[in-house]
């Protein structure tokens, strides 16, 4: 307040001095002051009003320079229509009034930012025993984390330059530090300042950016570390504890999900819901999703007691046990699959029990027909039985151009699906998508075991693609289109771009701490080097969302696969 009442007083007399030619004996002092005094008044009273004096904006802040602008205006104004309006004599010139108020504002904000810099200066962290690093993104990210490296005591890093593609940001400076290059030049903006390590602080960087900037990393030796996505963010703020090193889920399946939530509320709150598979990767992550509905109930089925036993405690945090909703099934058995459909009268069903091992199903395919084609096939018509309002069939991506076991009986589950649609009033679809991160014995696993191992990694090919997603973003997706797919079709997931598995392996490896070989094997029976999301003689078509295609698929009459074995499945698809 000190500081704001001394600047009107300074600013009158500079006004003043300005107004007469610096001859002040031709005006009285005794009314510049007066004015001056006026004007302080109103300042603390407008000041006060406006929060400039009681804590209501962050000190040095955009906002409180705002507001001190508009309490600046306010006085100055109210001043100048009392000396011009109201006094006679007027106690200064008109146009003294309006500079003095120019040159009060101006003062009043050089004083808050000489403050709020010598704070900072203050606040920063010793730069010695740090590790210096390159900031990626010179945006609102960016600013904030640059700001916590500086002012954190906890950063055990310090930043050195910044890199960002914008041209309109090459002269940038942000807390003194310096945008001195674009993504190309990472590597040797990183040599040049000697920093060993590089953040992106871009939280919603894709998949294939990250992909980017790791074999860049790779390459030159330095780490590096992301920001989590923008959802993960506490009020968006980034702060130091934010920043974690890079992971699988960052390089192949970080997707930014958009689901209807009153969409999806509509078809799931207040329903009694039924998931088969629940103890399995897929299942169980529906399960803990579909709960956030508010379904009347939920039944999970498995066959696996063990598997129960833990969606139960991932989701209500004990395990007793003691509920009918907890069901033990095997979908091969029909005349269980209609008791248990009979007790609990589902009205949405979403059906992911299946095998899905593709070398295991090669060798066993009479296995894989049992599960996946006769077993859904039990479950679809306990479903139509019941009167089921929506059933989901959980598919894949190798149900399109299907060349192994597992792509045949998912196929057929996929058209034996779409024909129980046509003889039911409820809506029966199926859902595609391809490989999932953290589900039990994916390709990730299998690497981490490898390297935990000490090696080698096997990869059956440098060039063989998948396609990855997370659980948690398939799953959203799952139940999105449980909520907007039509009878009979197969809506098929937007998975992002293909990756080599081979660069998968290759990120895992450099992160060990020892030697470890990758070992080529060669592709497995009925592998593809690359797994598409589409058939052939598919006809894609867009749906109201923007990352879920749609697909018609050819009903199959269930009496034709009567005498189903494992040497003819390819006829059916």
């Amino acid at each position: 307040m000190a500081v704001d009442l001394g600047f009107w007083l300074i600013g009158y007399e500079i006004a003043t001095a300005m107004r007469f030619e610096f001859q002040l004996d031709q005006w009285p002092q005794t009314r510049v002051l007066t004015a001056a005094g006026i004007a302080a008044v109103l300042q603390l009273l407008v000041g006060w009003w406006r929060g400039l004096y009681n804590g209501r904006w962050q000190f040095g802040s955009f906002e409180e320079v705002a507001g001190v602008g508009q309490t600046v205006v306010v006085s100055g104004a109210i001043i100048a229509i009392v000396n011009r309006f109201v006094l006679d004599p007027r106690l200064v010139p008109v146009s003294v009034t309006l500079v003095a108020a120019m040159v009060a504002f101006v003062g009043m904000a050089a004083a808050r930012y000489i403050w709020r810099l010598a704070i900072d200066r203050r606040r920063r962290v010793p730069v010695h025993g740090r590790r210096r690093v390159v900031v990626l993104g010179a945006g609102n990210a960016g600013t904030q984390v640059i700001d916590s490296l500086l002012t954190d005591q906890s950063s055990p890093y310090v930043p050195v330059a910044l890199v960002d593609d914008d041209p309109a940001k090459r002269r940038l400076r942000i807390r003194g530090i310096p945008v001195a290059g674009d993504r190309s030049d990472l590597a040797q903006v990183a040599v040049a300042r000697g920093a060993q390590h590089v953040i992106v602080a871009i939280p919603s960087a894709p998949p294939a950016l990250l992909r980017e900037l790791s074999e860049t990393a790779l390459d030159a030796g330095f780490g590096l570390s992301v920001l989590p996505p923008v959802h993960e963010l506490l009020d968006g703020r980034v702060g130091v504890g934010d920043i974690r090193p890079l992971t699988e889920a960052d390089l192949l399946g970080r997707h930014v999900i958009e689901t209807d939530v009153m969409q999806i509320a509509d078809y799931l709150r207040d329903r009694s819901v039924l998931v088969t598979g629940a103890g399995g990767s897929i299942g169980s992550e529906l399960c803990r999703q579909i709960v956030r509905y508010n379904p009347a109930e939920l039944i999970m089925l498995d066959r696996d007691e063990s598997a129960i036993h833990g969606v139960q405690l991932s989701i209500e945090g004990r395990a007793l046990l003691d509920s009918r909703n907890l069901v033990i099934a095997d979908i091969r058995d029909r005349d269980r699959m209609f008791e248990v459909f009979d007790e609990h009268r589902p009205q949405v069903v979403f059906h992911a029990a299946a095998l899905k091992h593709l070398p295991l199903l090669e060798m066993h395919a009479s296995e894989g027909v049992k599960t996946n084609v006769f077993g859904s096939l039990n479950v679809l018509h306990a479903a139509a039985r019941a009167g089921v309002e929506r059933f989901v069939n959980v598919s894949t991506d190798k149900a399109a151009d299907p060349t192994s076991v597992l792509g045949y009986t998912k196929r057929i589950a996929e058209r034996l699906t779409a024909h129980v649609a046509t003889e039911t009033t409820g809506t029966f679809l199926s859902v595609r998508f391809g490989n999932v991160l953290g589900s039990r014995g994916s390709v990730l696993e299998t690497f981490r075991r490898q390297v935990a191992d000490g090696g080698p990694v096997t990869v059956t090919s440098r060039e063989v693609t998948r396609y990855f997603m997370t659980v948690e973003e398939a799953v959203q997706l799952v139940i999105q289109a449980g909520a907007i797919g039509e009878d009979g079709q197969a809506l098929v997931l937007d998975m992002g771009e293909p990756v080599r598995i081979a660069d998968v392996a290759r990120r895992l490896v450099a992160e060990a701490d020892r030697p470890i070989e990758i070992v080529y094997t060669g592709l497995r029976p009925g592998e593809k080097a690359d797994e598409v999301l589409f058939g052939t003689t598919e006809q894609r078509a867009s749906s109201s969302h923007p990352l879920i295609d749609t697909v018609d698929v050819q009903p199959l009459e269930p009496g034709a696969i009567a005498g189903l074995a494992a040497d003819s499945l390819q006829s059916y698809c």
